[in-house]
């Protein structure tokens, strides 16, 4: 059954980048093919999001932004489902409607067919209409159906292509910081190095031993680093596994991993889930997720100079699981949150010890899940980590 849960729909809008773009040559080719097909006077694909219906592509008439109030295809996105009405002006659900008494337009005959997503998700319509009254036969629903279908299809070529040219600048920028990055540890090893030789050399024993010291710490940064552009790699050629597993196991697991952080910061950590609760997924990835969103919420609490508080919370819902991590951390500020998502992207955070590829790996790991991740404010005053994941 399609998904018309509000968030869902707004997380499915947005990857689109459709609203407020330039129009769509291909989805104004459907529009204007379904007008011919239907034999109708207008067709628009419509974006229908909280509180505005988007005319992103039309024929027959001007594009045009509505209130969802007063949209017709909103009345009937919930059902999702392909509807024609012969004369809107004696439909019950229409009749007011100002697209119909004349507020707006004197539509008669009206069709549409739903606009949703590869994962179930309803966004919006494909619709025709007349100001008179009219019908379709079967083989015209069919054929409005199908268009929607290639509508969406468009939709997600869209889609694609702006993650692929996100993916190519990030490997551009990833490949530039990563050569900075290690060049700095690896410069101070190899100074360290020379210092510890020039003690030996000359007999200073406390000389030689400092250098040394401070080449293995050079040396720790660099090993830490190199760890985490391995695990980055990793998680980006992998597969999600997909099998049913214990969250309660899973969780004790990730925590009993962090336990020196959560000694070493004097950190809390709060779960709440029903430990019998099993969730489908790779529970490798799923463990690697879960290990980096707690370790950065007690790693950025910590820098700000306070004890970490952090709420770990999984709950199923209809539309599947929606897990949380909570910190009392400085939070990250809204123009951010999309960013900091990004491969080598430390926000504001630039004191913080790691190379700021902990929510890089995790939105590669949700998405291979089909799920979704984002940046809330938390009531604990820090940072809320939301991650929807599908039910199966």
């Amino acid at each position: 059954m399609p998904i018309t849960d509000a968030a869902a729909r707004r997380e499915a809008i947005a990857d689109y980048r459709i609203v407020g773009a330039p129009a769509e040559p291909n989805l104004e080719g459907l529009a204007a093919l379904a007008t011919t097909l239907c034999h109708v006077s207008g067709a628009a694909v419509n974006i229908i999001d909280d509180r505005y219906q988007y005319q992103v592509a039309t024929a027959g008439v001007d594009a045009a932004i509505c209130d969802r109030d007063d949209s017709m295809c909103a009345v009937v996105l919930p059902d999702a489902r392909h509807v024609w009405v012969a004369d809107a002006s004696v439909d019950d659900r229409f009749a007011e409607n100002p697209f119909v008494t004349g507020a707006r337009g004197r539509v008669r005959f009206y069709a549409s067919s739903p606009l949703i997503t590869p994962a179930g998700v309803a966004i919006g319509t494909l619709c025709v209409f007349d100001d008179h009254a009219g019908t379709l036969t079967a083989e015209q629903s069919s054929a409005l159906d199908l268009l929607a279908g290639q509508a969406v299809e468009v939709l997600e070529l869209r889609r694609l292509t702006h993650e692929l040219e996100r993916s190519n600048d990030q490997l551009a920028h990833f490949a530039g910081q990563i050569s900075h990055d290690l060049r700095n540890p690896l410069t101070a090893l190899m100074g360290q190095i020379d210092l510890a030789l020039d003690g030996v050399d000359d007999g200073d024993g406390s000389r030689a031993t400092h250098a040394l010291h401070r080449a293995d710490a050079a040396a720790a940064r660099m090993n830490v680093m190199i760890t985490e552009l391995l695990a980055y790699a990793r998680v980006g050629g992998a597969e999600a596994r997909r099998e049913r597993v214990a969250l309660g196991p899973l969780v004790e697991g990730v925590i009993a991993d962090l336990e020196r952080a959560v000694a070493a910061f004097d950190a809390r950590i709060t779960v709440r889930i029903d430990p019998d609760d099993a969730i489908v997924c790779d529970p490798a990835l799923i463990a690697v997720l879960l290990q980096n969103l707690l370790a950065n919420a007690l790693k950025f609490a910590a820098a700000a100079g306070v004890a970490p508080v952090v709420e770990l919370d999984a709950q199923r819902g209809p539309t599947g699981w929606a897990i949380t991590v909570d910190d009392n951390g400085p939070g990250v500020a809204a123009q951010l949150r999309d960013r900091v998502f990004d491969i080598m992207e430390r926000g504001d955070a630039a004191d913080v010890p790691g190379l700021g590829l902990g929510l890089a790996t995790s939105r590669r790991i949700v998405q291979a899940h089909g799920g979704r991740i984002g940046i809330e404010d938390a009531a604990l005053g820090g940072a809320r980590l939301r991650v929807s994941l599908p039910s199966d």
